[in-house]
C-alpha cells in the first residue's frame, strides 16, 4: 500500500477529508484564489474532469420520514484535478461558478498532501469562521423581528 491510499484508508482523515470538501463548497471565489496565490510552491494542476455544470434531482420527504419525492432540480458544478504530485481533488457545489468549483478540488488536493496541508487547514477554518459569523449576523437579525405573543386567559366567572 502507498502512501496515499494509506491516508485515505484512516477514517479519521476520510472524515476531515469529507468535512474540508462540505467548507470548499461554501468558500467564496476571492477566499480560495487569495489562499491559492499564498502558496509559494504551487504545484501544477490538471484537469481530469469540467469543470462542468449540470443538474441534479434534489430529493425530500414529508416530515423527514415519509416517502421520498422529487422536489425539483438543482444547477451544481463540479470539477476534478490532478496535482503533479499524483493526489487527485474533487469539487463540486451549488451554483454555476466553474472556476469556484476547480479551486475546491485543487485545495482538496492539497488537503492530501502533507505539505500543503496546514495551508489548507488554515483556509478551511477562515472559511468556517467567516459562515459562523454570517450566521451569527443572521440570527440576531432574526431575533430583531421576533414577535412573542401571549394569550390572556379570562378568569371563570
Amino acid at each position: 500500500m502507498d502512501a496515499i491510499e494509506e491516508r485515505e484508508a484512516s477514517p479519521e482523515v476520510a472524515s476531515q477529508r469529507r468535512e474540508g470538501m462540505r467548507l470548499l463548497a461554501r468558500a467564496t471565489l476571492a477566499e480560495l484564489v487569495g489562499a491559492w496565490e499564498a502558496i509559494a510552491d504551487k504545484p501544477e494542476v490538471a484537469p481530469v474532469r469540467g469543470p462542468e455544470t449540470g443538474l441534479v434531482m434534489v430529493r425530500g420527504r414529508i416530515g423527514g420520514g415519509g416517502d421520498p419525492f422529487n422536489l425539483g432540480e438543482a444547477t451544481v458544478s463540479r470539477a476534478t484535478v490532478r496535482l503533479s504530485t499524483g493526489e487527485i481533488g474533487h469539487g463540486q457545489l451549488l451554483g454555476t461558478d466553474k472556476e469556484r468549483a476547480r479551486h475546491a478540488a485543487i485545495f482538496d488536493a492539497l488537503f492530501q498532501s502533507y505539505a500543503h496541508r496546514a495551508a489548507v487547514e488554515t483556509l478551511h477554518r477562515q472559511i468556517a469562521a467567516r459562515i459562523d459569523a454570517e450566521d451569527h449576523r443572521k440570527a440576531e437579525e432574526t431575533a430583531a423581528t421576533r414577535v412573542d405573543f401571549f394569550t390572556m386567559v379570562r378568569g371563570e366567572d
